[in-house]
């Protein structure tokens, strides 16, 4: 099995700090009920609280595209069009 997986970060702009925060939990559960979801963490940064830290595992390459398909769409996809996303994506073998 390839599982994939993401690490990085996100930005959020400051204005929309609070919008994004409100969102950000049902994003997660949601992403958590997926097909193919192992891990998905995202984690606002103590010392920075515009920056939140992202990890996800995904059992495969189909469970990771549709996972993004599904966020591009969705109200999460809609409340983040502004923030700045910086990750490192990649296939590892379990």
């Amino acid at each position: 099995m390839t599982k994939v997986i993401l690490e990085g970060h996100i930005m959020v702009p400051a204005g929309e700090l609070k919008t994004v925060k409100q969102a950000l939990q049902q994003h997660i559960e949601l992403t958590r009920q997926e097909s193919g979801c192992l891990i998905f963490q995202v984690t606002e940064t103590a010392a920075d609280p515009c920056r939140f830290d992202v990890y996800e595992e995904f059992t495969d390459r189909a469970a990771f595209e549709h996972h993004q398909a599904r966020v591009q769409s969705s109200q999460w996809g809609a409340i983040t069009a502004n923030v700045e996303r910086h990750y490192r994506v990649w296939e590892e073998t379990a």
